[in-house]
């Protein structure tokens, strides 16, 4: 029962980090084109 008192907050900690880090990204445009990595495979 213990470990939860360590567990939770860390898990906590790094979902935290990751929407974050989500939407950072969103923010930056890192996800605005979704077309061109299909068609670049293409053209390689």
């Amino acid at each position: 029962m213990s470990v939860l008192y360590i567990m939770v907050p860390i898990s906590l900690f790094l979902g935290l980090g990751f929407v974050i880090g989500f939407i950072w990204s969103v923010k930056s445009g890192q996800l605005d084109d979704t077309d061109t990595p299909q068609h670049r495979i293409l053209e390689d």
